[in-house]
């Protein structure tokens, strides 16, 4: 079977072709396309589409690429359900389902930085998965310090370890998102074109914002930023509401005059009246 997915491949896409080559179809040949040809290159080499979205073989729920792999083929094999936990803790920023993650999302993100051809990429992340698998069914056990002085210090940074895991933790990629929808909330914002520079499955990201941003999707999050953005420049500024639309990132009037309506209980134009006539009985 021909398998394909987007290009630059780091945790998942990396993680399930090794999958696939061990336990479902040795012969599995894999493709990396960009991520927006994926789908078309798929009907064309009559190749499975993987890690997209929109797909079968995708993310579904909190469970990533290889959690459904998993399920879809039956593997029983305790130690890649172990190694499942391992891989979607990396691919979806929770470290903290397992402590092995954020060291393979370190050596992936580092080895992919090294590594400009995918193949090539591909070819030495096997051997990653190679290693984890080996870990998972023969070695969990083990420990790299058998001196009992060292195993009391291993124990008390394993119990600091988990306390802090235990604290709730902003992902990273929430600080950057917020960075860019503020430095980009007027113009035409993607929530596919934002994860691209995240570097973050699209769905997760639809999945995971309303968490980090008020309990509202992105669209409502992003409505809501615009008119209070609006609001600031009809009270400080002499622009025509118009103007205030084209600025706060409105396609057009009658889009704008809604949306403001919902937030505000009253269109703009009114909404402006009674702001003028406030600042006229406040002078008076």
């Amino acid at each position: 079977m021909k398998w394909i997915t987007r290009e630059r491949p780091k945790i998942d896409r990396i993680a399930c072709p090794w999958l696939i080559k061990n336990f479902v179809d040795i012969e599995a040949v894999f493709i990396y396309a960009p991520a927006e040809k994926v789908k078309k290159e798929a009907k064309k080499l009559k190749a499975i589409p993987f890690d997209v979205p929109d797909v079968e073989f995708s993310h579904h729920e909190d469970k990533c690429t290889f959690d459904y792999i998993i399920a879809k083929y039956k593997i029983a094999d305790p130690a890649i359900h172990t190694l499942a936990i391992i891989v979607r803790g990396a691919d979806t920023d929770r470290h903290d389902i397992a402590s092995q993650a954020s060291g393979l999302w370190a050596i992936s993100a580092g080895l992919a930085y090294n590594t400009k051809d995918d193949f090539e990429l591909l070819e030495k992340g096997m051997m990653i998965y190679d290693a984890l698998y080996s870990w998972a069914k023969y070695l969990q056990k083990e420990k790299h310090t058998q001196n009992p002085v060292d195993h009391l210090f291993i124990d008390v940074f394993n119990k600091f370890i988990k306390q802090k895991a235990a604290q709730k933790k902003t992902p990273d990629w929430v600080k950057k998102l917020k960075e860019i929808i503020q430095d980009q909330i007027d113009t035409n914002l993607s929530l596919t074109d934002i994860s691209k520079s995240l570097d973050i499955n699209p769905s997760y990201l639809s999945r995971e914002f309303s968490k980090h941003f008020n309990n509202l999707s992105f669209g409502k999050y992003i409505r809501k930023l615009r008119i209070e953005k609006a609001i600031e420049l009809i009270k400080v500024s002499n622009y025509s509401l118009t103007e205030v639309a084209y600025l706060t990132g409105f396609s057009d009037q009658s889009h704008f005059t809604r949306i403001f309506k919902q937030h505000t209980g009253k269109n703009p134009s009114a909404y402006k009246k009674e702001l003028t006539k406030s600042k006229a009985g406040t002078k008076g």
